[in-house]
């Protein structure tokens, strides 16, 4: 059995320790031994080179691509789309992210043919869609009465709105029929959504408690979008797994996600496009007025939430912004209340834990998983983190 030798490094380990000399020792695409002098078959010389963990980005959406407008994507053959997503995988892949939660347009297709080679990208937890009451966020209908070609049903990816405690039951298990392992659920409005209001809750309390009993009963954990303190505050009452995006979290509402242990998501890359969206003629007045003035909002709930002291895990909503950008997510978080060894934290052993992962993903030591990310000098200056990433290894294999 061939054993790889990481030689000559400086590793972080995925805990929040600081970067320590040592070797990384791969066999059989599990890490095997981590210390001083070890030796190995294959070496890969890491002098001057910093070793971290497979990161991770825990919402994201591989088959989408910010550069498609609407009218676009309606003028051309539904299958493009499909035919995008294998640049999106090694796009993401290329910044040392080895393992995604997909938030919604990616299927069960999608994860199996990474699984199965035929595809490079990470591995992925897939939502499949995303679950909407009638008029939500993901209610596809337009003002006009015409459909979004945005998340048009077809088999194995179906229609996310429902209603009512008996319709939003049927809806998970259709969706875990479909494959999903997490549910993906909208308790507020969205800023991309024409006909609602990102303050407004979305979905009564009693059918985000059946969605969640639904989802635990069949083994999965639900995520859920959320803007507005209410939208948290009834996703968090239902026990969701975590809130994603979080913009105008407040203190009642980080006090109630700390007591019941809930993640915080908080996408904050999101807001790298804001301005350009408000400008943006491609997209119809009433989204584009939502971007107007709003700013950036996600930076003071991201402080809020440090300073609460929540669980957060890295995740970005590529592609509301173009794949390639998601490592921003750690200097938003280092600017905005954590530290870099909390962001980077964030983006691996925390976000394995988020995922249900962390027994074999999100940290360097020996039984993991080795994925593997070889950077060029400092691993915490995140402003040009991407441009000096220089090799990454996935299942003990060298993929970049």
């Amino acid at each position: 059995m061939t054993r790889t030798l990481f030689h000559g490094g400086k590793v972080f380990d995925g805990t929040m320790s600081p970067l320590a000399d040592a070797d990384v020792v791969v066999e059989d695409g599990r890490i095997v031994e981590i210390g001083p002098g070890l030796d190995g078959d294959d070496r890969v010389d890491c002098s001057g080179k910093a070793l971290l963990p497979g990161l991770f980005d825990t919402h994201v959406h591989l088959t989408g691509t910010y550069e498609d407008d609407e009218l676009t994507v309606q003028h051309r053959p539904f299958s493009y789309g499909f035919y995008q997503t294998p640049k999106n995988l090694m796009t993401t892949l290329r910044l040392g992210i080895t393992s995604v939660r997909d938030a919604g347009g990616a299927d069960a297709g999608l994860r199996r043919a990474v699984e199965d080679g035929v595809l490079v990208g990470p591995r992925m937890q897939v939502a499949i869609t995303m679950l909407s009451q009638t008029g939500g966020h993901n209610d596809e209908v337009l003002p006009s009465g015409g459909i979004s070609a945005g998340w048009q049903p077809y088999p194995g990816f179906p229609s996310g709105v429902c209603d009512g405690v008996d319709g939003v039951r049927q809806k998970v298990r259709e969706v875990i029929r479909a494959g999903a392992d997490v549910i993906k659920i909208a308790s507020s409005g969205g800023f991309f959504s024409p006909a609602d209001d990102p303050m407004h809750p979305h979905f009564a309390q009693e059918e985000l408690d059946m969605i969640v009993s639904t989802a635990a009963d069949l083994g999965r954990w639900v995520m859920s979008h959320a803007h507005g303190p209410e939208g948290i505050k009834r996703a968090v009452r239902a026990g969701v797994r975590s809130i994603e995006h979080g913009t105008f979290l407040d203190e009642e509402s980080a006090d109630l996600m700390l007591e019941r242990g809930t993640w915080l998501v908080p996408t904050i890359t999101s807001g790298d496009t804001t301005e350009e969206l408000a400008h943006d003629e491609k997209l119809a007045p009433e989204i584009r007025a939502k971007f107007a003035d709003l700013g950036r909002p996600e930076f003071d709930a991201m402080k809020l939430a440090a300073q609460a002291g929540l669980k957060v895990a890295l995740g970005t909503d590529a592609a509301v912004f173009p794949h390639g950008w998601n490592l921003n997510e750690l200097t938003h978080m280092a600017n905005n209340g954590f530290s870099p060894e909390q962001a980077l934290h964030a983006g691996t052993l925390s976000a394995a834990e988020l995922m249900g992962w962390d027994d074999r993903l999100g940290s360097l030591e020996p039984g993991k998983i080795a994925d593997v990310v070889v950077v060029d000098g400092d691993p915490f200056a995140f402003e040009t983190l991407a441009d000096r990433i220089e090799q990454v290894w996935k299942d003990g294999a060298r993929v970049v």
